[in-house]
């Protein structure tokens, strides 16, 4: 490895470049070269002692001593690289969380690391935030310029948000009070508070906002097949534990993103986190001999239902389940199923007198409730709704239901005797009064995914229709 390059630029950044020769006759037997760009955001991508270092570097030498290609990598801070990667056209981005702002600025390989992004506060502090529309009303929100989480919270509407230079700058800020809350993931918490000499728990997280997803990004003028070789050797990589590896060495986890990505939401009895921290549930057991069937075996990721449905419909090889097939999605995703049916109703309270025998009749409702991420809030919308009362937690909308706050409450029939007895309640307390529709659900995949995936899928989920597998499940969960 040649000694790392000082060079002077504009207001003085300091600009490292590392080159080493992967292979001995790299120059002559890889025709296209690659510059790869990348930023200080430990344990991610790093520089120690002269050296570019961490997670993604090291899949990345990895991947160059196969390919036989020139590791030369640049270290820039997050928004020259980003920018750079764009008009150079040999640039190769990493590590880079793919959103809807940046899937069609470059091309992708991966995703080699899934992190959770949390609003991390001071510790002892008097914040207290359940939905992302509580963070709106705090002071300030340090944020980094074009990073992902910026031109998320932008696109959410966000007002209050300052600009810190790093992760360190921001953490420093966030304990001298500078600023109220700070986005961030734990690996790089931790490595921002180790540079100040602070303890982790210093800091709390107070909401999770997203998951991310990080590739390597490349320009446009890449050729398709350089970018193909890329994700070819990462899946290997995945298969044959050297990911797993780097991913306990740098973030003491052995949580990777797996060739698949497969999603789901807190949806009982369909899908849900039990009380020993199993994913469970009836379309979940419904997956799991799915894949079990067919010598797969991919964790399962529970997230928030907009969060995991923004994430199928930019990332490729990506599984979501239970998903309503509507008119509105049958061309966003591809669909294996049906795995069961749902009825949404309108529920009042037992006792409560209101009658409802029309959606005319809802519409007179002085208030409505409804969960905002959920296919029927936008149903009910499109139709022209105005008193409709919205929050991303279907308990807090049962609770507002029983203490009268709200006339209706729009849910399915599957899911909401769960949610009335996690809040201490029986369904002989609600009415179902008005049915709006009827669906079935399914296990959806990203438009990019294999279509052999897909129908491999399928196919199982038929022949378990058919050898009584299906029906032992659905007994178990539904009967």
């Amino acid at each position: 490895m040649k000694k790392p390059t000082i060079l002077f630029g504009l207001m003085a950044f300091i600009l490292i470049t590392f080159f080493t020769r992967c292979g001995k006759d790299s120059e002559e037997t890889y025709a296209y070269q690659l510059q790869f760009l990348t930023e200080n955001f430990k344990p991610l991508n790093y520089v120690e002692n002269g050296s570019v270092t961490g997670l993604a570097p090291e899949l990345l030498r990895n991947i160059c001593s196969n390919l036989d290609i020139p590791f030369d990598v640049t270290v820039l801070p997050w928004d020259q690289a980003y920018s750079t990667a764009q008009t150079t056209s040999n640039g190769v981005l990493f590590s880079t969380i793919l959103n809807n702002e940046r899937k069609d600025l470059f091309k992708w390989a991966g995703p080699i690391i899934s992190l959770d992004c949390q609003f991390y506060a001071l510790s002892g502090n008097q914040i207290t935030l359940k939905t992302l529309d509580d963070a709106k009303a705090v002071g300030k929100i340090g944020i980094l310029k074009d990073y992902a989480i910026e031109q998320y919270l932008i696109g959410k509407g966000f007002t209050n948000l300052v600009q810190c230079t790093d992760n360190i700058d921001a953490f420093d800020k966030l304990l001298k009070g500078e600023i109220d809350l700070f986005p961030a993931d734990k690996p790089t918490t931790e490595a921002a508070l180790e540079s100040l000499n602070k303890s982790f728990y210093s800091v709390t997280p107070e909401l999770l906002i997203k998951t991310d997803l990080m590739y390597f990004a490349f320009n446009k003028n890449i050729p398709d097949h350089i970018v193909e070789e890329f994700q070819q050797q990462i899946d290997k990589m995945k298969s044959n534990g050297v990911l797993r590896s780097l991913t306990q060495k740098y973030l003491n986890s052995s949580n990777f993103p797996g060739v698949l990505q497969v999603y789901t939401e807190q949806y009982p009895p369909l899908t849900f986190r039990n009380t020993a921290g199993e994913i469970t549930g009836f379309g979940s057991d419904i997956v799991y001999e799915i894949m079990k069937q067919n010598n797969l075996y991919y964790d399962i990721r529970l997230s928030s239902w907009s969060n995991g449905y923004d994430l199928a419909q930019i990332n490729p090889n990506f599984c979501l389940f239970t998903m309503d097939r509507t008119e509105l999605r049958e061309n966003l995703f591809q669909w294996v199923g049906p795995v069961g049916t749902n009825t949404t109703w309108i529920y009042t309270k037992e006792g409560s007198g209101i009658t409802i025998s029309s959606l005319e009749d809802a519409r007179n409702l002085s208030a409505l409730g409804t969960v905002s991420s959920w296919f029927s809030d936008q149903y009910l919308r499109d139709l022209g709704f105005t008193n409709l009362v919205s929050h991303s937690d279907p308990n807090v909308m049962a609770q507002k239901l029983l203490d009268g706050e709200i006339d209706g409450f729009v849910c399915t029939s599957v899911t909401f005797p769960s949610i009335l007895n996690e809040i201490g309640h029986s369904y002989n307390e609600v009415v179902p009064s008005f049915s709006v529709m009827s669906s079935d659900y399914y296990i959806a995949f990203s438009k990019t995914t294999a279509p052999a995936i897909v129908s491999q899928w399928q196919s199982t989920l038929d022949a378990m229709k058919s050898n009584g597998t299906y029906n032992a499940i659905f007994a178990k969960w539904l009967e």
